[in-house]
């Protein structure tokens, strides 16, 4: 039975792949109006897991349940309420940016969309280009042309794949900003997975540390700090990569 405080749920969550196995039967608990982290070093299955809640790949077993719907069995209910956005998954090089968000605006079936768009286009410092093509746009200016597409329809829920790779300190800084403020004043979860710490320890109330398929800590970061005696999550980060114990 799911708890209608959680925004993510899935229960014993399992992907394999031929004889890999990916992700290993993981529950999730994702609560309302928070910032999660999901972390992990390459191979820990953190992407096996983000593509599985985007509905992009199908699990082996388990159930997955979103916004109080199974994803599996009513995927079209919620999709109007959920959102992605990665770096490295582009829009559409060769239409400009107000060409991008007018198309997924209308498969989101956005009313007033134009005014959508100029809204977004204030917000997110993106009217300079907005009738540039995608192509041409730094990566900084495709960042932010990605969250403004992730933004469009408002979600309750937003899943975010290193929301700021390869940003300068200064963008950073500012989708971080960006991001928490969106949270602060729709009270929307954010997801994210990242490999940025100082990231993590800023923006998230909670985190979740994978390893080979598997969920080996979760907690506030400041719990993982004295978990783990460290001063910052890189340390604690490190700690779990090199199979160091926890001080409990």
């Amino acid at each position: 039975m799911t708890d209608p405080s959680f925004a993510i749920q899935t229960r014993q969550l399992r992907k394999v792949f031929d004889e890999i196995v990916a992700v290993d039967s993981i529950d999730l608990d994702i609560r309302r109006g928070s910032i999660t982290a999901l972390l992990g070093g390459n191979g820990a299955g953190k992407s096996t897991t983000m593509a599985m809640l985007l509905g992009l790949l199908e699990p082996t077993s388990g159930s997955i349940t979103l916004l109080d719907h199974d994803l599996l069995k009513q995927r079209a209910a919620i999709a109007s309420y959920i959102n992605f956005s990665s770096p490295y998954v582009d829009l559409p090089n060769r239409l400009t940016v107000r060409q991008n968000l007018t198309v997924y605006g209308h498969l989101y079936g956005i009313p007033h969309l134009k005014e959508r768009i100029a809204e977004l286009a204030e917000q997110l410092q993106i009217a300079p280009f907005l009738d540039r093509r995608h192509g041409a746009l730094s990566a900084g200016q495709r960042t932010r042309a990605s969250l403004a597409k992730s933004l469009l329809n408002k979600p309750q829920l937003l899943l975010l794949d290193e929301p700021t790779a390869s940003l300068d300190p200064d963008t950073a800084d500012w989708v971080r900003t960006l991001l928490m403020d969106y949270r602060n004043s729709t009270g929307a979860t954010v997801f994210m997975a990242s490999h940025n710490m100082y990231e993590v320890e800023r923006m998230c109330d909670d985190v979740i540390v994978m390893k080979n398929g598997k969920i080996v800590d979760h907690g506030s970061p400041q719990k993982l700090l004295e978990t783990y005696s460290r001063e910052n999550l890189e340390e604690v980060f490190l700690d779990i990569a090199r199979n160091r114990t926890a001080n409990v």
